[in-house]
């Protein structure tokens, strides 16, 4: 692996900064030593678990976790109804079991049980040991050990009704069926106009496989029908990305790719298919020019299915994303109708759009911002507007639960407790008419819950970034029962682990409050001075810091990068969320490159201004994604300002990103007109013809105003944000004759798999050597195996 530098004359390697490190040449040298110690995978060693995730039997108010403390591995069993807990098995009598099974040691402590699972059908737990398939009963504490033969692992191309009567796959396109229980296992062809780019495939660009596949079948709940959103992707035009170290030969690999603003969009259309008849129907949904069906960026997908397979639910939108219809489909006949419809300026927030279909579709909840906040609505079986359910400033996020049978309905909400982060999640209940709201996650930090069938009972997990995760069991009215675990610091204090601290600051508007997280090194000195390093992403989906307690992902990155001398930071923006109400989300609506720049520069000075110890005239930033092209654009706008940045993976210019990120958040102008056309006897006819625009101020714009150092990293075959993106404002670079730093990762995807450990000690060298003046002399960097 080599890192290029790019220059008007040559690549080559890292060359000592020149303009930024020759003032600071008496800073403390980088703390490498202690990087290491606190990477995620090693803080996750000596942490164990930072999340309880409750699994909850069928129709049972009983559950059981799985729990790694620092040292050990154990399975707990709980009765919320009896409030009680007990190991679900002995870990040392499980562990000489299988032991004396497999003529070999298990560890005790850490066993490796894969596929743990509750058998609802049998009611006892399974799991495998090198494919060899054991039960598990927990009432007689007896283990079973079958054979190989007796563990069949499902097929990945096969999607199984909810019945486990019938199989569905997909062969060169089409699609087929068989029945479980055939043992001649007998293939009915379900469709015969499958082909490639217009196809019922997962895998719909395939050209080479007569294998089953696996298809892009979904079940109705009563196993009777299934329906398949197909898409047409023909006409739309064909993107590559080359793998240079395959074997024997480079690899070119071909894909669909809409970008913004261009004429040939795919299609969507739904079919339903049923199981008595093998016949199907395509439902009648055609309304708008380029419309979607549910799709990228929707709550549960955009399709919404009940009990019984009569009907089917779509929320259809517009590609100028402001309009939506709710849909219900007859899947016996195809015909549609429309419930209700809704618009929103600039675009609806598709991200919450959430449908609760009660009782078969006798009434509906609803998601809108039409206040401009997110708030729940309750309407007839006609689409009839009953009655508002939630009320004030506040937004609305997922529904966690719907208890049909005492008419309430459990849901997340965001900022409606005063004096907390409004970022922080909390739950409350609500009837169907409005009344008796109350909030049943009290504590102040961010929550999740997972509900029992009954709606009894809840597991919380809450934790903020600067509190460990605590897990409880409470019931339907928010009352603590028992407290099942805590996450356990012991050794990673032990380490000289520091938390990191949550903030606030004000928006450059001197008025909108702005949150975020600052981690700082574990022998922090506040009597000396340390480089500030900004860890950005723009949004509008999600901002860059932590909600709950972390030792992984970005946040484990920003803390390790700390521990090399800096303060990082992360914080939010106008713009960069959508849990605050409408206008905070929507701000940077056609604005894509600039509108988050000045927030977080304006934070900055103010955390500077309140912290001696932060030197402003050392300022790096860093991003991935969206935060490798805001982090570039910040370099090149504000080039006094911000000295270094490290931008990864960056979709710098985004007029060649997807069509749904670029214009959703920026915006697309349709223009309808009459044209005249030649139908198909020859005769000259009118119809209209609508056509769509987009275009998205890019990076490559300001490469001029490059004064700083600039580390661009892309991965070769990122399908998602392609490297063009990079190379653009590479060539705009060079054009400028702007010496800059260049990593291209072979093979690596968006999140570069096997590279990230090695990406992430160039960030840290990065910022060493340019906001320090340190320059790593040895050339080998410490990897984890």
């Amino acid at each position: 692996m080599r890192l290029y530098t790019i220059t008007l004359l040559a690549a080559g390697l890292f060359f000592a900064s020149l303009s930024i490190t020759e003032s600071a040449t008496a800073q403390q040298e980088p703390n490498f030593e202690l990087a290491e110690r606190f990477t995620g995978s090693n803080m996750q060693n000596m942490t164990g678990s930072t999340f309880l995730g409750a699994n909850w039997i069928e129709d049972e108010d009983r559950f059981w976790y799985e729990w790694q403390d620092g040292d050990r591995k154990r399975w707990t069993f709980v009765d919320a109804a009896r409030q009680t807990s007990r190991p679900l098995f002995d870990v040392q009598r499980m562990a000489a079991e299988l032991s004396e099974a497999f003529n070999r040691g298990f560890n005790a402590n850490d066993l490796d049980l894969r596929g743990f699972d509750y058998d609802t059908d049998r009611q006892l737990f399974s799991f495998h040991v090198d494919s060899i398939e054991f039960k598990y009963y927990i009432d007689r504490d007896e283990l079973v050990k079958g054979d190989s033969l007796e563990y069949e692992e499902r097929e990945p191309w096969a999607t199984y009704s909810p019945d486990s009567t019938w199989i569905a796959f997909a062969r060169e396109h089409d699609l087929y069926v068989m029945r479980t229980d055939d043992p001649d296992s007998t293939e009915i062809r379900l469709t015969e106009d499958g082909e490639r780019w217009y196809s019922f495939q997962q895998n719909h660009g395939d050209t080479t496989s007569t294998e089953r596949l696996r298809s892009r079948a979904n079940w109705f709940e009563d196993s009777k029908k299934l329906y398949v959103k197909r898409q047409d992707w023909r006409d739309v035009d064909e993107l590559w990305v080359i793998n240079t170290v395959a074997n024997p030969r480079p690899e070119l690999e071909t894909y669909k790719y809409n970008m913004p603003g261009e004429d040939n969009h795919y299609q969507d259309e739904i079919l339903v298919f049923d199981m008595e008849t093998k016949e199907h129907v395509r439902l009648d949904t055609d309304k708008w020019p380029d419309q979607s069906l549910g799709g990228a960026y929707f709550s549960g997908g955009g399709i919404f299915t009940s009990e019984k397979s009569d009907y089917l639910w779509i929320l259809r939108r517009t590609r100028t994303w402001d309009e939506v219809d709710v849909v219900k489909a007859n899947t016996t006949t195809g015909e549609a109708e429309v419930l209700w419809s809704e618009k929103s300026e600039p675009y609806f927030n598709t991200r919450y759009a959430q449908l609760g279909i009660i009782n078969e579709g006798e009434e509906y909840i609803w998601w809108s911002e039409r206040t401009g906040w997110g708030q729940l609505y309750r309407y007839d079986s006609e689409g009839t507007l009953q009655n508002r359910i939630t009320d004030g400033f506040f937004m609305v996020g997922d529904i966690a639960a719907i208890d049909t049978t005492a008419s309430t309905i459990y849901y997340e909400g965001f900022g409606k407790e005063d004096g907390r982060n409004p970022f922080y999640s909390h739950y409350y209940s609500v009837r169907f008419d409005g009344s008796r709201q109350r909030l049943i996650t009290p504590e102040d930090a961010n929550h999740n819950i997972r509900m029992s069938d009954s709606r009894n009972y809840f597991v919380q997990n809450y934790s903020r970034p600067d509190m460990p995760t605590r897990s409880v069991l409470r019931d339907k009215d928010g009352q603590e029962l028992m407290v099942l675990e805590e996450t356990d610091l012991t050794r990673l204090n032990e380490a000289g682990y520091n938390l990191p601290e949550n903030f606030s600051v004000k928006a450059k508007d001197g008025v909108t409050d702005l949150y975020g997280v600052m981690w700082k090194p574990a022998d922090f000195d506040p009597d000396k001075k340390y480089p500030i390093i900004s860890y950005v992403y723009p949004g509008p989906q999600v901002e860059p810091y932590p909600r709950s307690f972390s030792i992984g992902g970005t946040a484990a990155r920003a803390h390790s990068l700390a521990q090399v001398g800096f303060v990082v930071v992360a914080m939010g923006n106008r713009g960069g969320s959508p849990l605050r109400d409408k206008w905070y989300h929507n701000y940077g609506h056609d604005n894509l490159r600039d509108y988050a720049l000045a927030d977080n520069r304006y934070g900055i000075e103010q955390l500077a201004a309140r912290r001696s110890y932060i030197d402003l005239d050392k300022v790096g930033i860093y991003g991935h994604s969206g935060g490798g092209f805001m982090s570039t654009a910040a370099l090149l706008t504000y080039p006094e300002f911000f000295k270094v940045a490290v931008s990864s993976a960056g979709n710098h210019d985004n007029n060649i990103y997807n069509i749904w990120w670029s214009e959703v958040h920026h915006g697309v102008t349709a223009k309808t007109e009459t044209v005249t056309v030649e139908n198909e006897d020859g005769e000259e006819v009118e119809e209209e013809k609508t056509t769509f625009s987009s275009r998205i101020p890019s990076n490559a714009e300001l490469a001029g105003n490059l004064q700083g150092r600039l580390l661009l990293v892309h991965g070769e075959m990122d399908n998602n944000v392609h490297p063009a993106n990079t190379y653009r404002i590479a060539d705009a670079l060079i054009r400028e004759g702007k010496r800059f730093d260049m990593m291209i990762f072979p093979e690596a995807r968006h999140g570069f798999g096997r590279y990230t450990a090695y990406f992430e000690r160039m960030l840290w060298d990065y910022f060493a050597e340019h906001l320090m003046g340190y320059y790593r002399t040895d050339v080998n960097y410490n990897l984890p195996d």
